[in-house]
């Protein structure tokens, strides 16, 4: 039997309820509608960590974040941690990469045999979290510093002539259909695997005049749980609050209304990337034979309850869209089993070599192969989907445990939760505590209480969080340990730019590499003054 390939495409921060897939109303995704059609939807898949790097790094190693070490978006990804891209190479594939996976750590390939683009984010320990504040550590705004987000950017949101993320997303499409095409002339008989990650629709939520004009402003939809006082949130969602700043933003219902704008604009960019691509394996004559896996990292708040971005356990930030797309081996379908992301190694390996490709599998993983799913088998026996939360935005070690629609948040800081999504989909309604739910709650608490060892896990992530700060403080002394990958070096290609000075890279003048520097939101925008350039028309 002939080996297929693997598409994965990957969005940044793509919440499942921003697509018409999973009921949305409002974006416009005719081709990611037009992949469902013919795949298997996932109707209930999450991330096991709401943030960047430990979601991918959970993904791409079929290991729990706590299991992995991936302790939050500075964390190392060891180089001795295998991937999924490192037993395909063991079965005989080709493996390759186009943009963002957020390695942290001097290994930027982690089995991927070619980076065909550097990354948009730095892979060095600088946006390191810092608990030690806890037990005397230096002050809240060391705490404050790995922010990867920040509200008053968002109030930025809107029309830009260029971005850094467009930029970037722009060269990540464009090498991916090249390597297409270079894939269908090459000797190299072997199948492959290419991952393609954008980081659109991630925060600024900036788009093009395009994009923006898709949409008419008047019919988007606004949160479906409006912003919330401050003390009527959970202890977790206040700390969020706190956290990102969004007291201070002061958001009006016209600056959420322009955000989410701004947002679905930028799913519609993805579409279309989605699109491209596969216009280019039907014309390499690929498409046959190829698995699309259509996926996002996390999701993404959108001004619900008044918070942005992720780390939250609420469905906005942890439910992801998944389509697996293979029209010669499964049924077009729905699944309504719950899944992770976390599933996707086995399954990977699974569907590469369905005689014997797990049973060669030599390291542990957490994830549960979905390849009895995709070909329309019952339900998997095991009924559990994990998440965790170790990083910035958090005081300790939380953990979410979900069991069919049963959600249950445990955290030693915080009091419990537990909803039952079937009844309450938004999550409004704490069950923890009350007598027609106490066996589900016991029962979910036991397993943490199983599973975890949360006082010792605290302790691992500080004194991790302590070592890399030490390295990192270190490597601004002198010459900096070269991390960041270059796909072309300056000797290679004169007057290239390297890895390390593209994109979001900190520097003397930007130390935490912020998405929201000068650079990117004020001279991107059209209607910005600048030196030596033509005037542009108003913003509208």
């Amino acid at each position: 039997m002939t080996k297929p390939n693997f598409l994965f495409i990957q969005a940044d921060q793509l919440a499942a309820r921003a697509l018409p897939v999973y009921g949305n109303t409002i974006a416009k995704t005719p081709n990611i509608n037009a992949l469902a059609a013919r795949g298997v939807t996932f109707e209930h898949a999450y991330c096991n960590y709401p943030l960047c790097a430990p979601s991918r790094f959970s993904m791409i190693s079929g290991l729990l974040a706590s299991h992995a070490g991936a302790y939050d978006n500075g964390a190392e990804y060891p180089a001795a941690l295998p991937s999924f891209a490192h037993y395909l190479r063991l079965l005989g594939y080709q493996t390759s990469v186009s943009g963002k996976m957020h390695f942290i750590g001097p290994d930027q390939l982690h089995g991927f045999e070619e980076r065909v683009t550097t990354d948009i984010y730095p892979a060095d320990f600088n946006w390191t979290a810092n608990w030690s504040i806890d037990d005397g550590g230096e002050d809240e705004a060391e705490r404050l510093l790995a922010a990867a987000g920040e509200v008053n950017g968002v109030r930025r949101s809107g029309v830009f002539e260029r971005t850094i993320q467009l930029d970037y997303d722009d060269e990540v499409a464009f090498r991916a259909r090249r390597k297409i095409h270079d894939l269908a002339r090459s000797d190299d008989e072997r199948p492959f695997c290419l991952f393609v990650s954008f980081t659109h629709p991630h925060d600024p939520f900036a788009v093009t005049q395009e994009y923006w004009d898709r949409y008419r402003h008047e019919e988007i939809d606004m949160p479906a749980i409006p912003a919330m006082p401050r003390e009527d949130l959970d202890p977790h969602s206040q700390r969020l609050y706190d956290h990102i700043g969004v007291a201070d933003a002061a958001m009006t219902e016209e600056d959420v209304r322009v955000a989410r704008h701004a947002y679905y604009g930028a799913v519609s960019y993805v579409d279309d990337q989605v699109g491209r691509l596969i216009d280019a394996l039907h014309s390499t004559g690929f498409a046959e034979n190829t698995v699309i896996i259509f996926l996002a990292d996390h999701g993404e708040a959108l001004g619900e309850r008044g918070l942005w971005f992720k780390r939250s356990f609420f469905d906005c930030a942890l439910q992801v869209p998944l389509i697996v797309a293979a029209p010669e081996m499964h049924e077009p379908t729905r699944r309504a089993e719950n899944v992770s992301l976390v599933d996707l190694f086995p399954t990977v390996i699974d569907l590469a070599d369905p005689a014997g490709g797990l049973a060669s599998v030599e390291t542990p993983y957490d994830g549960r192969s979905l390849g009895s799913l995709l070909r329309g088998e019952d339900e998997l026996a095991t009924p559990h989907v994990i998440a965790e939360l170790t990083g910035e935005g958090s005081e300790a070690p939380a953990v979410m445990v979900m069991e069919g629609a049963f959600k249950y948040i445990h955290c030693k800081t915080d009091p419990p939760q537990l909803y039952d999504r079937a009844t309450d989909p938004h999550e409004q309604h704490n069950l923890a505590g009350q007598d027609a739910t106490a066996e589900i709650e016991d029962r979910l608490a036991a397993y943490v209480a199983e599973n975890w060892d949360l006082k010792a896990l605290k302790q691992k992530v500080i004194d991790s969080q302590v070592q890399r700060r030490v390295v990192d403080r270190a490597h601004a002394m002198g010459l900096t340990p070269a991390w960041d990958y270059d796909p072309a070096t300056p000797k290679t290609i004169p007057g290239a730019t390297p890895g390390s000075q593209r994109y979001f890279r900190a520097s003397v003048a930007n130390p935490s590499a912020s998405n929201y520097n000068d650079d990117f939101d004020v001279r991107a925008r059209a209607d910005a003054e600048r030196p030596n350039i033509r005037n542009f028309p108003p913003v509208k």
